[in-house]
């Protein structure tokens, strides 16, 4: 980390803040799309931008091979900061295997590229594209119990097998969304096991407060994303039930600083914890012209620069 100059104070300077961005600020959500921009191109951009740190995105977008993509990502002075997995463990204890086989091959890359944290993303209760029901918004206490066992299982599973620690994601239209759910699963699973990665903009999609929950869970955050909402577009979403991602096409996420929540008290919130976090920027914006992600990661860097971050 960057220290203090003497012209920075501890209270302006997020000295224990990593800052970086992801495929999908590139609108990349699949590992293969027409829509979506060359693996090559998103790595030589998100250099251009001032990023240092990556995620990997879908697995199988960036070369799964590590010492290709150790290779790639050197030579531009990246360096990866996290990989995402996709899970749907409320399913209980019969979707194990799947999900192990899904995770495995992502965590094995990971600890490769000398990250330390695996994203988990709950399964979808829609279809995010259609916006078909496929199960329930709201689980039964069983699942509940299956979605805490199974996710503490899971952390204790990649801790043992490669030293990576999960930061569960909260998401719009998935079971750990609004504030009750995501403190209820907070209270349920194991904090020397389960952290959350904290989307300030899916919380704020979904009706929370990431400062308020960054002030009363504090030791349980141990990621960020940095995202925000378009107020006005939530509005017309929430007012018509419209699908996480016809939502995104909509534009419900936007650039900073235009949108909600304000990003200053989030990092100011974080920088108290005391403690090294990444937060990583995530604009949705799946499909967008390929012209579209360069521009606005690089202002988006200058305005965290101008937070301190």
């Amino acid at each position: 980390m960057t220290s203090l100059s003497p012209q920075a104070s501890p209270q302006s300077s997020l000295s224990r803040i990593r800052i970086g961005s992801a495929p999908d600020s590139w609108g990349v959500w699949f590992p293969d799309d027409p829509q979506q921009v060359p693996w090559q191109r998103f790595l030589d951009e998100v250099s251009q931008s001032g990023y240092e740190w990556i995620e990997l995105g879908p697995y199988g977008y960036l070369p799964t091979d590590p010492a290709v993509l150790k290779e790639e990502t050197a030579r531009r002075g990246l360096t990866v900061s996290a990989g995402t997995v996709f899970t749907g463990l409320h399913r209980g204890p019969e979707v194990w295997d799947a999900t192990w086989a899904h995770v495995s091959d992502i965590a094995a890359l990971t600890q490769a590229m000398g990250a330390e944290h695996l994203v988990v993303i709950p399964a979808f209760w829609r279809d995010d594209k259609t916006g078909e029901v496929l199960e329930s918004s709201a689980l039964t206490p069983t699942q509940w119990r299956n979605l805490t066992a199974q996710t503490e299982r899971l952390a204790h599973e990649v801790r043992e097998r490669y030293g990576l620690k999960i930061v569960v994601h909260p998401h719009a239209d998935t079971h750990i969304d609004s504030e009750e759910n995501v403190t209820r699963f907070l209270d349920a699973t194991d904090s020397s096991l389960v952290s959350l990665c904290l989307d300030t903009g899916h919380y704020a999609y979904c009706g929370g407060d990431s400062v308020k929950l960054i002030e009363t869970y504090g030791e349980r955050i141990g990621y960020l994303h940095l995202k925000q909402v378009d107020p006005l577009v939530l509005a017309e979403v929430r007012a018509n039930e419209v699908p996480f991602g016809p939502a995104v096409a909509k534009g419900v996420m936007c650039e900073p600083p235009s949108g909600v929540p304000a990003l200053e008290p989030v990092l100011a919130a974080a920088q108290k914890l005391d403690v090294e976090l990444f937060a990583i920027v995530e604009q949705d914006m799946y499909p967008c012209p390929p012209d579209k992600p360069l521009p606005i990661a690089q202002r988006t860097r200058a305005f965290l620069r101008s937070c301190g971050a």
